[in-house]
């Protein structure tokens, strides 16, 4: 049943609980009661801050009926990826701090081990709960200790190959182990593979004709002794089950709850994707509250891209890894459905799958999140790189993301892509570039090619029909200077620019180039940024080990870290950034403008006066380090 919620509502029983403990003191019927509480207060918490909705609305019962019968925290509750956790804090202390959830100085959007002990283990990745439930169980054991390991995980997480390796390691234990599949048809799409059919069929009622002949699903076979399927909402169903199953015996038990994403309210249960992530919403209509776009989205232009070049070419194929609204290959599927594929949550498998496919003959594009890329790099490295099979890469949110905070930051493909051999590594510096890189890419046929790019809107710069194909490791300058040079690799280009006119306001005069390619390098701009300015500063949204690395590795193997240039490289700390606006997140990692500037004034500072000879100009470094000086005096 589907019920509307007003922005305020009486929460009496809700406002008796401040921990689990509390639940053990209600009857089970003020627990149903509870739930439609639980529901609503979620659903007023997402609508304020916005966040993962649909998923939290599905395990509301779940969330109290473990709580009121496990004893958490001295029984361990792992919530897989955690983005399904909005109850479970609520119902743990947190309910106050909802306010500021996935806000700077707020709590995370998924379960963080530092933030309370009823997050026993951090996740916002799938497929990890049962493995690191097996390691508590087994751990539980060596120490001496009882005690109850429950992991709740969902029937699209249960598409990952880590899921069924814990699957297979528990079931051979026999350690105590409890596994909720929470079974909703859903990831952030709708499930798919072979799985989601299995248990689309055990869920079915076994009828006079099939009753003896039923034999043991999936899970049995694995060694966990099944219950279900079970109404996940049905909090009568699920209190004396979990009862049942915390006095039973040893050996790793598998509970099925089948949920309905978005349960409960309306407006998400009838969204296509059950309003899996929301901006901040209207609680009464479920209209969402959304910045106008000045420009199209990085996910769009590719997905745009994309269908053009797959217009000329049908050898060009789109895969993604249960990612296609988030990664614009459903509007790739919609033109092209024999050409798509969504492998679920698979990365390993989808990058080996775009691999046999490279070595067919076929154009594969594999658009995964960087987040999400980094758990298939044994496959990128052995079944791609080695071979030199031309599969692209299609890399969304690179850099910092926002409210996910660094669980899903793109930090670390630039330096682990660039380093292996026959890569192509390219980050375009707005959305018309993109475009040029996706049909550079198309054309790419000598080993693998990668090309990352943001999450949110572009500039707004006016698009090509259709890309060109760039010469591999070509740069460009942008505007030129005679002072120092800010060489970027990706879109912190426009805050290279912004720096430039803040660095003229004290007379120095900067030249901002845009780098294109990580790998190959544009070897001859970097030696005329050098021979031509006092300064050097690379600029990339991405780790240590990327882009400014392969830089000075250049220059230190061509003897050109004379001193005669400054050269800085500017990157990601390191150190992992909590969630905030993508502004402030890249303002802690010293990546503005004016903090990109201030590092210019630093380094030139430093520099002592007259090391360097250069064109007479205004701009020379002793001039420049005077100036500043004088200015600081002030």
């Amino acid at each position: 049943m589907s019920l509307t919620y007003a922005n305020t509502v009486a929460t009496p029983l809700l406002d008796r609980v401040k921990s689990p403990r509390d639940l053990k003191r209600l009857r089970d019927d003020e627990l149903i009661c509870l739930a439609d509480e639980l529901r609503g207060e979620t659903v007023r918490a997402v609508s304020n801050t916005g966040g993962h909705l649909g998923s939290n609305l599905g395990v509301i019962e779940l969330s109290i009926a473990i709580h009121a019968v496990f004893d958490t925290p001295n029984d361990t509750l792992i919530w897989d990826v955690g983005h399904q956790c909005y109850p479970h804090k609520i119902l743990t202390g947190r309910r106050k701090q909802m306010a500021n959830l996935r806000k700077k100085n707020g709590i995370s959007g998924f379960t963080k081990r530092s933030e309370s002990i009823y997050d026993p283990f951090g996740a916002a990745h799938s497929s990890t709960s049962i493995s690191a439930g097996l390691g508590f169980a087994v751990g539980r054991g060596l120490a001496g200790k009882t005690g109850h390991v429950v992991c709740v995980i969902g029937d699209g997480a249960m598409s990952a190959g880590m899921a069924y390796e814990a699957l297979n390691n528990a079931g051979v234990l026999g350690h105590r182990l409890i596994v909720v599949l929470n079974d909703n048809g859903m990831s952030i799409s709708p499930s798919t593979g072979a799985l989601s059919h299995h248990l689309a069929d055990i869920k079915q009622p076994a009828d006079e004709a099939t009753e003896g002949r039923k034999t043991a699903n999936l899970f049995e076979h694995l060694g966990f002794r099944y219950h279900g399927p079970v109404d996940g909402h049905n909090l009568g169903a699920l209190l004396p089950l979990f009862r049942e199953i915390s006095s039973a015996g040893r050996g790793p038990i598998l509970v099925h709850a089948v949920t309905r994403k978005g349960a409960g309210y309306e407006h998400a249960e009838k969204s296509e994707d059950k309003y899996h992530g929301v901006s901040p919403f209207d609680v009464a209509s479920g209209k969402q509250v959304k910045q106008p776009a000045n420009a199209p989205s990085y996910t769009k232009v590719f997905a745009n891209a994309l269908i053009a070049e797959a217009e000329a070419d049908p050898r060009i194929i789109a895969i993604t890894a249960a990612m296609a609204a988030g990664t614009g290959v459903d509007l790739f599927q919609r033109r092209f459905p024999d050409r798509s594929f969504d492998v679920g949550i698979a990365e390993q498998h989808a990058v080996t799958f775009a691999a046999g496919l490279a070595a067919s003959g076929m154009k594969p594009f594999c658009a995964i999140y960087s987040t999400f890329l980094q758990r298939a790099f044994d496959q990128i490295v052995h079944d791609v790189a080695l071979q030199g099979l031309p599969v692209r890469f299609a890399i969304d949110r690179a850099g910092l993301v926002g409210a996910d905070g660094p669980t899903h930051a793109g930090a670390f493909d630039v330096a682990y892509l660039a380093n292996l051999p026959g890569f192509t590594v390219m980050a375009p510096s707005d959305e018309a570039e993109l475009v040029h890189m996706v049909a550079t890419a198309a054309a790419h046929q000598i080993g693998p090619i990668a090309f990352r790019y943001p999450r949110g809107e572009g500039r707004g710069v006016p698009l090509p029909t259709r890309g060109d194909i760039l010469t591999l490791g070509k740069g460009r300058i942008v505007e030129r200077g005679h002072d120092i040079a800010l060489l970027s690799f990706g879109t912190r280009l426009q805050d290279c620019l912004r720096a430039r006119l803040l660095l003229a306001t004290q007379g120095i005069s900067a030249t901002v180039a845009d780098a294109r390619f990580a790998k190959p390098l544009d070897t001859a701009l970097i030696t005329e940024l050098v021979e031509q300015h006092a300064l050097l500063v690379t600029v990339e949204e991405g780790s240590t080990g990327g882009f400014g690395a392969l830089t000075l590795h250049h220059l230190a193997d061509h003897g050109m870290l004379d001193g005669r240039c400054g050269i800085r490289t500017l990157t990601l700390p390191d150190s992992f950034i909590a969630q905030a606006s993508p502004d402030d997140m890249y303002d802690e990692a010293r990546l503005s403008a004016r903090h990109i500037a201030a590092q210019v004034r630093k380094a030139l500072q430093l520099r002592a006066p007259g090391t360097r000879i250069l064109p007479r100009t205004r701009g020379g470094v002793a001039e420049q380090s005077a100036r500043l000086h004088r200015a600081e005096d002030r």
